[in-house]
């Protein structure tokens, strides 16, 4: 059994799966409470499903990109119980895990995520028809959608949390070449635990020590003013009096 976590945003979910298959969820909406309500919450999902977290056999959770703080919750309670239950630990890209709900569709899957005044985060996905190979044909990456409209040349779905501003945007931009999904508070739970799965069952894990969110802009961090301690003027002051006496 795996569980499942996912704090990119101010959509929250938690999810117990069967070898990537949902047993049982829990979705809620936060005001970036996320270090409050997550343990509860968890807590509460266990008790629904009768599950004891000695049974879990694998973490999952979503890396990124997204909420700051949010990611630093979700992750960092992640690595506690992975290291604590002695399981396997996987990080999953937050984007990969929004395109992943709509791999059927059979298109391009574009997921935005806003990123700033201007600037989005976006990537590329697509599940090929015939063998349903699921590939990455572009990586996280920052742009604007002016920038992101003029590369795309075929219809493509857009995905995920995406404002009502950056959607006028885009539709303004590519007319009939964009597909704007009508689910823009997705459940991220499912998706995390099938590609989470996948990346178990090939033997891949994360370790508990270096896994680290994944930030495509650093959090802004004012620096404090060089402020020089008073007993280190008093001393400069004392120093040629000092030397005169």
């Amino acid at each position: 059994m795996e569980l499942a976590i996912d704090t990119s945003s101010n959509i929250v979910s938690v999810a117990l799966s069967h070898k990537g298959e949902i047993l049982a969820s829990i979705t809620w909406q936060t005001t970036r409470n996320h270090t409050i309500e997550l343990l509860p919450n968890l807590v509460c999902l266990l008790q629904q499903a009768n599950v004891e977290l000695g049974s879990i056999e694998a973490i999952i959770v979503a890396k990124g990109p997204g909420s700051f703080n949010g990611l630093r919750v979700g992750i960092g309670t992640a690595k506690g119980l992975a290291f604590t239950l002695n399981i396997p630990l996987l990080g999953v890209n937050t984007l990969e895990a929004e395109a992943y709900l709509f791999a059927f569709i059979g298109l391009p899957l574009r997921p935005i995520q806003k990123a700033g005044r201007e600037e989005i985060a976006t990537a590329l996905y697509r599940q090929k028809d015939k063998d349903n190979e699921w590939q990455c044909l572009e990586a996280e990456n920052l742009t604007t959608v002016k920038t992101l409209s003029r590369r795309i040349k075929q219809r493509t779905l857009f995905c995920g949390e995406i404002p009502a501003d950056i959607i006028r945007e885009i539709q303004q931009n590519l007319g009939r070449r964009a597909i704007i999904s009508q689910n823009n508070s997705p459940s991220r739970a499912s998706s995390l635990a099938t590609l989470g799965w996948r990346k178990l069952s090939r033997g891949e894990q994360d370790d508990p020590v270096t896994l680290q969110p994944l930030y495509l802009r650093l959090p802004h961090i004012t620096k404090p003013r060089d402020k020089t301690p008073l007993l280190s003027l008093r001393v400069e002051q004392e120093r040629p009096g000092n030397e005169n006496s």
